[in-house]
């Protein structure tokens, strides 16, 4: 593993230069890189895995928290899942070069809005190792220059990846400082990145609200601010009860560390007491603690004592758990429902159970947020389960992006416009 002597300013630099070739690159080309990277992982797996343990001691050592460590703990499943969104990006079309649209004006001008890379983006991000592949990744086949700051929890890990994608773009004749990694965990190269409009067009924060914020304030450059998953299943009146309390078990158990896990459960009083009890039992045997409002406390009497059952605080409305925690609430119509996710929500995935059509489709229509899902887990909110291959991050921005970034949403066009002589009078 190299050590990077280069300053924070010379990659930025280096990445605008290398960005501006690939940005012409083949489809061939960028498409063999990827399965270059995606082989490359395969073949370090064990490397990767070490990297991983050293990284996993130390947060041990600092008492850090589950959601962080589960976020950035590595195992040979999630190290091959790596190698195949590298191969799944490869298979997609390449964006750059679409003719968005093509007209000839009356005076013969022949007009196109093509689609071109953003140029540089940079992302900081904390504790998921994975991020550094499907960024990088991404970039690539977009066209795109990248600089990567990953946080020191994960550290180790991350240096090694950024090295083995480096290493296997290179042997393919592609210049290996299109992507950037920050090596140093100095906060302060947070703040020169975030002064750097010069050469990075795109910031992204990947982490917890704070992160996000501060980004949001500092950057010279646009910046995507949201991201921060506030979820709800809200479970109507006319729900498949059975149905429901499979949902609501997988979107808040299936990886509760992630954005996408759902944090409240939002019930119509029409069937609570039904649905109530057995969604209880159900998360208790996963372990999920439940934070419920009062209605909600008092149809919880039958439920065996395994469960974990607290009164609900004002705090666990609105709140991003990360964790096995969910928050319950009793409302007397789908009108109160929306109206709790609009307060509380962060309009990132909101989800409705029902088999009532026109309900469903009133919910889906009203709620504002970047996904909306209907009888369905909002942990599917994902760029590699929308079938973009990956993600750089999941916006809740309405500008330039919403949901799940992929490909073309780290893209923007330019008009080549041809004329024979024309000149405006």
């Amino acid at each position: 593993m190299s050590t990077n002597t280069k300053s924070v300013e010379e990659q930025a630099q280096a990445a605008n230069k290398a960005g501006i070739k690939l940005a012409s690159a083949s489809s061939d080309l960028k498409n063999y890189a990827l399965l270059a990277i995606a082989n490359a992982i395969e073949d370090n797996q064990q490397r990767i895995l070490q990297a991983n343990a050293r990284d996993l001691e130390a947060a041990t050592t600092a008492n850090m928290d589950f959601h962080l460590v589960d976020r950035m703990t590595l195992n040979d499943a999630r190290i091959k899942a790596m190698a195949t969104a590298a191969r799944e990006i490869a298979k997609l079309p390449d964006p750059i070069g679409e003719i968005l649209e093509e007209r000839v004006l009356p005076n013969e001008l022949h007009i196109q809005r093509i689609r071109v890379p953003l140029g540089v983006i940079g992302v900081i991000y904390e504790s998921r190792p994975n991020v550094t592949i499907d960024i990088a990744t991404l970039c690539l086949k977009s066209g795109n220059g990248v600089i990567l700051r990953g946080g020191k929890e994960c550290i180790i890990t991350n240096t090694l990846l950024a090295e083995i994608v480096k290493d296997a773009i290179e042997s393919t004749g592609i210049s290996r400082d299109v992507v950037q990694f920050i090596e140093t965990t100095d906060r302060s190269i947070v703040s020169k990145l975030l002064d750097m409009d010069d050469f990075i067009d795109l910031m992204i924060p990947r982490g917890g609200g704070e992160l996000v914020k501060f980004i949001g304030q500092n950057a010279k450059m646009p910046a995507i601010t949201g991201g921060v998953g506030v979820c709800h299943t809200y479970v109507d009146a006319e729900a498949d009860i059975d149905m429901a309390v499979k949902i609501v078990v997988n979107a808040k158990t299936q990886r509760p560390t992630v954005c996408n896990a759902m944090d409240t459960v939002l019930i119509h009083q029409n069937v609570a007491r039904e649905y109530l009890p057995k969604l209880a039992t159900a998360l208790s045997i996963r372990d999920v603690e439940l934070r419920a409002d009062s209605r909600a406390i008092s149809m919880l009497d039958a439920v065996t004592e395994e469960a974990r059952i607290v009164p609900a605080q004002a705090g666990d409305f609105g709140r991003e758990f990360l964790g096995l925690i969910a928050s319950v609430k009793i409302v007397d119509s789908i009108e109160e429902a929306m109206n709790h996710i609009a307060e509380y929500g962060s309009r990132h995935s909101e989800a409705i159970v029902s088999d009532n059509k026109e309900t469903i489709e009133q919910f889906l229509g009203e709620v504002d947020s970047a996904a909306v899902f209907a009888n369905t887990s909002t942990y599917f909110n994902d760029g590699a389960q929308f079938g973009l291959g990956a993600e750089v991050a999941v916006s809740t921005n309405k500008l330039h992006a919403r949901g799940p970034m992929g490909l073309k949403e780290i893209t923007t066009y330019k008009w080549k416009v041809r004329g024979n002589g024309q000149v405006r009078t």
